[in-house]
């Protein structure tokens, strides 16, 4: 038995398998994975679907060509109502499954000839939708995730500063994260950046605008990594500078925080390789603790922060959603939580709008 670079399964002999269980459903997976990389997915995607393929043949105890619909509904009643899994990540389960169901079950891959020979029965499709979670909305966030207002921003910035200086003072090592910690968090809001595309940013990311001198060497952003749509590769996109204090916190961190450590990534961990996700969102929960922040704040909050003051300062929404390299404003709209005040007073130059144009209407 052999997969090919499509997936497709070939019958080689007669050899009997040792243990043909594990085994078949490790060339289903290689074939699968062949499939998919011809789909040019990426490898992280790919990887994390037989991750929860193999979850789901774990809890159920069966392999795939024993696989019935009661199966799935066993084990997403589970994640839902003991593990409390998202509907985000519980419909992203069951998309990766519904797809490797379909590639085991398609006879054009032959997996049903092979499962036939060696159990006497083949895998079929059993995720359906009447048994899976539908994608009816753009938005399927948490509905207590929500932006910093610029008074928590401030404090928090403050408090990652006062961090880095307390460090500094004891003598201990440590205060050169702490700073680094506390530029990314702030460069990460400057312009709206997801996590990915701000630990892949370089010291040659940034440029001269033309239009806006007053920035210097940092008035444009060139992100490399932006989000990338399915089968396709990263997203890059330039993001304008805004707010008059970003170049000087790049300037202070590049100058007194990270030192010459032989690369070109602005933000390298201690080891010299790129920080993750998990350094920077330790340290943030620490500091949201520490000062006392409701739910509802998280790493992510910091580009929902991004859009949201943009508007309620006035920054037009199409301007919005090229800065967030949204193609539609529809998705900028989910990132929009404009407060109270800026409604109220968008209402009233509204309403006196209309005022004076009844009043300049009316006979003299």
């Amino acid at each position: 038995m052999a997969v090919d670079e499509a997936g497709r399964v070939r019958l080689v002999g007669a050899v009997p398998l040792l243990h043909p269980e594990q085994q078949i459903v490790e060339e289903m997976l290689a074939g699968w994975r062949n499939q998919q990389l011809c789909r040019n997915l990426q490898f992280a995607t790919i990887d994390q679907r037989t991750r929860y393929v193999h979850r789901f043949i774990d809890h159920t105890g069966e392999f795939p060509w024993n696989w019935t619909p009661v199966h799935v509904e066993e084990y997403f009643g589970d994640l839902r109502s003991v593990k409390h899994l998202s509907h985000a990540t519980l419909r992203g389960q069951q998309a990766a499954l519904r797809a490797f169901t379909s590639y085991v079950a398609n006879p054009d891959y032959g997996w049903d000839r092979v499962c036939e020979r060696q159990f006497g029965t083949h895998p079929a499709q059993v995720f359906f939708e009447w048994n899976t979670a539908a994608h009816v909305q753009d938005n399927e966030g948490r509905p207590r995730r929500r932006p910093y207002s610029k008074q928590e921003l401030q404090t928090l910035f403050d408090h990652a500063d006062d961090e880095v200086a307390r460090v500094a003072s004891s003598g201990r090592k440590g205060w050169q994260q702490a700073y680094r910690d506390a530029t990314m968090l702030k460069v990460a809001y400057s312009y709206g950046l997801r996590f990915n595309e701000l630990r892949h940013l370089q010291t040659v990311d940034f440029a001269t605008n033309p239009h806006a001198r007053q920035f210097g060497a940092f008035g444009v952003c060139k992100v490399r990594y932006g989000k990338a749509r399915r089968g396709s590769p990263h997203k890059p996109r330039s993001v304008l500078t805004v707010f008059s204090w970003t170049p000087g916190v790049i300037q202070d961190w590049v100058a007194n925080g990270r030192g010459e450590p032989g690369t070109l990534d602005l933000f390298p961990s201690e080891r010299g390789g790129l920080v993750g996700e998990p350094t920077l969102i330790r340290r943030l929960r620490r500091y949201i603790v520490d000062l006392g922040f409701p739910d509802g704040l998280d790493l992510h909050s910091l580009r929902r922060s991004y859009a949201t003051h943009l508007i309620e300062d006035g920054w037009d929404p199409t301007f919005v959603q090229d800065q967030m390299g949204h193609e539609y404003a529809s998705t900028t709209g989910i990132y929009e939580f404009v407060s109270s005040d800026f409604r109220n007073a968008t209402l009233r130059a509204a309403l006196q709008r209309t005022t004076q144009a009844a009043l300049e209407g009316e006979p003299g």
